[in-house]
């Protein structure tokens, strides 16, 4: 083959190449666009020291592109991010745009819905809080409980300061009296009392329940004789 043929060929190549390439780009811009409304999730950056009391979870976000695009879009590459202040407290309102939605680049955000969210930011506060046993279930017959000891008797715990103020006191996991007649202990977890308030340390106390047995048996016997 003469370098003539062969230039000549590597031209045909070329175009050829260009030809195709252009049909294709041609055919994927005279696809028609969709829409598609996808279910996203709200990420909330809250500043340190600050609660956030009962956020929107979800907004709804309408997407437009190309109609192969929107089809296969995955709806969990689409999420919300919210900035919240760091000096707020209390309620206000947040408006919602585009710039908020994070989501592929070749998709484009027509709404979300709802555009804005009200909002309450609480400062967070430490506190120490007693703890209160709970008690579930029924001794051996004739056996009464005496006064319950919880070591240790207060635990710390952290969250909102409105929440907090009403907290007088926090309980255990149930710990069960049934089948027993002689004093006994249980270790048993510290139950936070709302979602938003956290049991820091510690998280599992000591229940010792002292118990009085049935008048007449063998151990109460023995007891009166102590």
């Amino acid at each position: 083959m003469s370098e003539r043929t062969r230039l000549w060929l590597l031209r045909l190549l070329a175009l050829a190449i260009a030809v195709v390439t252009w049909f294709f780009v041609a055919i994927d811009e005279r696809e028609q666009l969709s829409e598609k409304v996808v279910e996203a999730a709200i990420t909330y950056n809250t500043p340190r020291g600050s609660v956030l009391l009962e956020p929107a979870q979800t907004v709804q976000v309408r997407l437009r592109g190309r109609t192969s695009k929107i089809r296969n879009l995955n709806p969990f590459l689409v999420d919300v991010l919210v900035q919240l202040p760091p000096d707020r407290r209390g309620a206000f309102t947040v408006v919602l745009g585009p710039e908020n939605v994070v989501a592929p680049s070749d998709v484009e955000i027509v709404s979300i819905a709802p555009n804005q969210l009200q909002l309450r930011l609480d400062r967070e506060v430490t506190v120490m809080v007693p703890v209160r046993p709970q008690l579930v279930g029924e001794p051996a017959a004739g056996a009464v409980v005496q006064g319950v000891q919880v070591v240790p008797d207060k635990v710390m715990v952290s969250g909102p300061e409105t929440r907090l103020r009403g907290i007088r006191s926090v309980t255990t996991s149930p710990v069960s009296l049934n089948g027993h007649a002689l004093d006994f202990e249980e270790t048993a977890a510290v139950l936070a009392p709302d979602p938003l308030i956290k049991v820091l340390e510690p998280a599992v106390v000591t229940v010792r329940v002292p118990m009085e047995p049935p008048r007449g048996s063998a151990a109460g016997r023995d007891g009166g004789r102590r």
